[in-house]
């Protein structure tokens, strides 16, 4: 009897042990943290500034509503629930005017829709569909070139070749004629006007002419170009290669932008712009001097970015951590009302899951969440949620949005002429929506996250220097209105293990992982597992 009750009593004093372990080691929401159980309770609060996150949609390859294997504008509004229940709040339309080309990057019509696109009804309704849902629209404005076939330039050539030689170009016979930049001179960047002696730049390639920037009624045009968008509705303009409106001449670029900026403002004073500057950082950043609201930040994407390349073991967790504050600072040195568009691929980029050798979809989960994590607008090209594949040529990074893996699905889409064919890396959306560790849900958390706290977007950007290490990345985000917090990544394949006691963040809010590994906090010890990340708040 002696020995049964030892064994009783001993039974006790280890469950007594237990107990007090797990209530001396359990944070706020346990001992082991799982994702879903966390971010249940978060509630969304976005607020409606420019600080928001943006969805790219190629309108071509995105929805097909009318089965001709071309997307629309209709198939896109009947999507939006989807764009919407990601959390997206800004959708961000590639070029939607008649085009000669897939990619409509060449305008003849800047005053019309595309007619494989819809109709100006269309457009007007996708407008008001989004507006119902919290959603602003930008759209693609290109403004260094034409198409070949604009009328525009149709009669400029025509009368081009009426001139007889050694004559001068006379504006009152044609005044398109100054609309381009005409030369008797070729070279590089230049092509020939068949059958005549002239020349007309043309940098990207001739089919696309170069327009000229400095003749008033061109920028007249350009002023009721973007009045006509601005009536309808349309929220902001993303900006196509504003570094090659001037050639080699980044001051008057510069100068250009912000006589655009300040025409946006002029119809709508809340207008969204949105600038490509394919540059390195200290290059792009200057243009922020011309006021417009935001330029892309190249540094972290694409393979070779700091997301990728954080990622591939190329840089370290507090190279990272490092980048980011000093972009901040750099940003802030030329507006301080600069907000950074953070984004990881493009439509011009290889798709990201084609970045990591035999990555089973971890590393392309974590490079989404750091993008996510970056203050600023934050853009995510379409499919991405998906880890869609495409690479080479720029047919191959335009494919049809993977809805499913039947052709037959409502909305699919052919794709560009001349894409290759391939297979795609992970499953379609209708297999991932229903997979709680999909990279569509995992993205779906990451939003859940982002727009739950305000101060992840618009927060100063602050490396935890003392915590940080080359596998775990701690970054503090303050402003002056939002409660701060800390975001935590491991951004590695190992566990690791972070003592929150120094610090101000105590209690764990949120947590995102990339499979069913669970998160551990307790007594302030944070125990991440392999590309674990937590939100702390104080």
């Amino acid at each position: 009897m002696k020995h049964v009750l030892q064994k009783i009593l001993g039974v006790i004093v280890l469950l007594l042990a237990w107990i007090v372990y797990a209530l001396t080691n359990a944070g706020p929401s346990g001992p082991a943290s799982v994702m879903s159980d966390v971010n249940s309770g978060l509630q969304s609060a976005i607020v409606d500034d420019d600080y928001r996150t943006t969805y790219e949609v190629f309108v071509y390859s995105f929805a097909d509503s009318d089965s001709d294997g071309i997307g629309d504008l209709k198939g896109l509004t009947d999507r939006l629930d989807y764009i919407s229940d990601l959390g997206f709040n800004q959708i961000w339309l590639m070029p939607v005017c008649p085009s000669p080309t897939y990619h409509k990057y060449d305008v003849t019509d800047y005053m019309n829709i595309d007619p494989q696109y819809g109709t100006m009804e269309d457009y007007d309704r996708l407008i008001s569909e989004c507006h119902q849902r919290g959603i602003r629209v930008i759209i693609d404005l290109v403004l260094n070139h034409t198409s070949s076939q604009h009328p525009w330039f149709t009669e400029a050539v025509n009368y081009i070749r009426t001139l007889p030689v050694g004559s001068q170009i006379d504006a009152a016979e044609c005044p398109y004629a100054e609309y381009y930049n005409f030369t008797g001179n070729g070279g590089s960047g230049f092509a020939s006007v068949q059958g005549t002696g002239w020349y007309y730049e043309a940098r990207f390639w001739d089919g696309m002419p170069d327009l000229n920037l400095d003749n008033q009624a061109v920028r007249d045009e350009i002023d009721q170009i973007i009045g006509f968008w601005s009536e309808h509705g349309t929220d902001g303009f993303r900006l196509d290669a504003v570094t090659s409106y001037y050639t080699g001449n980044p001051d008057k670029n510069i100068g250009f932008l912000k006589w655009v900026n300040d025409t946006a403002n002029k119809y709508n004073p809340d207008s969204y712009i949105v600038c490509e500057g394919w540059e390195n950082q200290d290059s792009y950043a200057r243009y922020y001097a011309s006021g417009v609201d935001s330029m892309f930040d190249f540094a972290f994407a694409d393979a070779s970015g700091m997301i990728a390349k954080t990622l591939l073991g190329n840089c370290s967790a507090r190279d990272y951590g490092n980048a980011l504050e000093r972009e901040w600072q750099l940003f802030q040195s030329y507006q301080q009302t600069a907000v950074n568009a953070p984004f990881y691929t493009n439509h011009d980029m290889g798709r990201g899951a084609g970045y990591y050798a035999g990555d089973d979809g971890r590393k392309t989960k974590t490079a989404l969440a750091m993008n996510l994590f970056t203050t600023g607008n934050a853009f995510i090209y379409y499919g991405e949620e998906l880890g869609m594949k495409g690479s080479g040529k720029d047919e191959n990074k335009r494919a049809p949005m993977y809805w499913s893996t039947d052709a037959a699905y409502a909305g699919m889409t052919s794709g560009p002429p001349y894409m290759d064919a391939f297979e795609m890396k992970f499953p379609s959306y209708e297999e991932q929506k229903d997979d709680p560790y999909s990279i569509y849900n995992y993205v779906k958390q990451a939003m859940k996250i982002r727009n739950a706290f305000p101060v992840i977007a618009r927060g100063r950007t602050w490396v935890h220097q003392d915590l940080t290490t080359d596998q775990v990345c701690i970054l503090l985000k303050e402003d002056d209105e939002h409660a701060p917090c800390a975001i935590v990544m491991n951004l590695s394949d190992a566990e690791q293990t972070v003592n929150m006691s120094n610090t101000e963040f105590h209690q764990l809010k949120a947590v995102l992982t990339v499979n069913d590994t669970a998160v551990s906090y307790g007594n302030n010890t944070l125990v991440l597992p392999p590309y674990g990340i937590a939100v702390l708040t104080e």
